[in-house]
């Protein structure tokens, strides 16, 4: 059981339920998964737990501050423990996932700071372009290559 969670809750007045810990049980267990990877994973344990209460959970879990989540492309965001915290790098060729430490972006937060007062979030960053696995794609030919 999560002590610090139940914690949380109970300040909020709110309560732990079985629902809610299996959830939070799954975002650590997968790593970064959708709400529907999760849902999957609670429903092994609890078939009777729907989509809706993953999202409702998931979106409670993220004001709490005990998961966060993160867009790595087109579709849904995937969750993760706050404390997991790292720059995604997303190919765009292959779909895998990478992760590097956030202090990657430390030169670009501090020249969006000092330039426009902007505060970038790094934990909250996926980055698209092509993994090292993938091979270079051809180019479309232009107007003179068709000559």
């Amino acid at each position: 059981m999560d002590i610090s969670l139940r914690h949380t809750l109970h300040q909020r007045g709110l309560r732990m339920t079985p629902q809610r810990q299996l959830v939070i049980d799954a975002v650590r267990d997968l790593g970064h998964a959708t709400p529907e990877q999760i849902c999957a994973q609670v429903q092994r344990a609890a078939p009777a737990v729907n989509i809706t209460t993953v999202y409702r959970t998931l979106d409670l879990l993220e004001r709490l501050g005990m998961v966060r989540h993160t867009h790595l492309g087109h579709g849904a965001p995937t969750y993760s423990e706050q404390e997991h915290q790292h720059v995604h790098l997303v190919c765009h060729n292959c779909g895998s996932v990478m992760e590097t430490p956030t202090d990657l972006m430390d030169d670009l937060a501090e020249r969006l700071r000092r330039e426009s007062g902007f505060e970038l979030d790094v934990t909250h960053v996926a980055l698209s372009g092509r993994c090292a696995d993938c091979p270079d794609e051809p180019r479309p030919a232009g107007p003179e290559e068709n000559r």
